[in-house]
């Protein structure tokens, strides 16, 4: 993505213990204990009481703190995991998920964002290829019949998470290698004078294809946030044309009104 900041703070207010205690089980009510504890860290997690990154307690710890079975602690954290609120790292142990704040009214680099706050970005290539641009990039970058495009397709990542599935069309004139494009496109714009100063975009709901959910990491038909962007020079011409899937568990979009 071209234009996200990260929501989260370095530090969180209260200490995650005290954030556990505040789930409250019924052993009579009528759902398992394990959803329970899964609906409980869901919202604390939901209302930013965590931070990202934060380690959860163990499944052993969360087993003592709520007395429950560690069995009944590991399928409320497989649950969360399966949901992409937390991520498990192999070896280390699970942590909260980055959460994307998009701003809906400026743009910034995806890259730049998620070093500036400590999370490594990378992008997981799929193809960066040239050749005939499709009617709906011609219209939209202003391109004759049988104009060539640059194509990029890509998954963006936060730390490993998989947050984005990107595909890009951009004139030749302006990527000329599309091999020459490595993590951060707006870097390599920004290097031939060719960034995009403003953006259009719009914004609806889709479900996952078999494929979206497979680069994602995600269940087939799971939501998602669709996103076309074309994007302009300050002289107006149109440069770039992004669709991006983005998980919506991972992505907030935030937007000033005034009246």
């Amino acid at each position: 993505m071209a234009e996200t900041s990260l929501a989260s703070d370095s530090s969180h207010a209260e200490p995650i213990d005290s954030l556990v205690a505040e789930i409250s089980l019924d052993s009579a009510a009528s759902s398992h204990l394990y959803l329970q504890v899964r609906n409980g860290l869901a919202r604390l997690i939901r209302e930013r009481r965590f931070s990202v990154d934060d380690a959860l307690p163990s499944e052993r710890v969360l087993a003592d703190r709520l007395g429950i079975s560690r069995v009944t602690a590991r399928k409320a954290i497989a649950a969360l995991v399966d949901e992409g609120l937390i991520v498990s790292r192999h070896g280390s142990g699970n942590y909260i998920a980055p959460m994307l704040e998009q701003p809906l009214t400026r743009l910034t680099n995806f890259t730049e964002e998620l070093k500036q706050r400590g999370f490594v970005p990378r992008s997981r290539w799929i193809r960066r290829v040239i050749n005939a641009a499709m009617s709906e990039e011609m219209v939209a970058l202003g391109l004759s019949p049988g104009a060539r495009v640059a194509r990029l397709e890509r998954v963006r990542l936060a730390d490993e998470t998989p947050m984005a599935y990107e595909a890009s069309a951009l004139p030749v004139s302006v990527v000329p290698d599309p091999e020459a494009v490595e993590d951060s496109l707006y870097a390599y714009l920004s290097a031939r004078d060719s960034v995009p100063v403003r953006a259009l975009q719009h914004i609806r709901a889709a479900n996952a294809t078999a494929r979206q959910a497979e680069l994602l990491s995600i269940p087939l038909g799971q939501a998602l946030l669709f996103i076309t962007r074309v994007g302009y020079l300050d002289d107006g011409r149109a440069v770039e044309i992004t669709h991006t899937w983005c998980r919506s568990d991972y992505y907030d979009f935030v937007v000033e009104l005034r009246r």
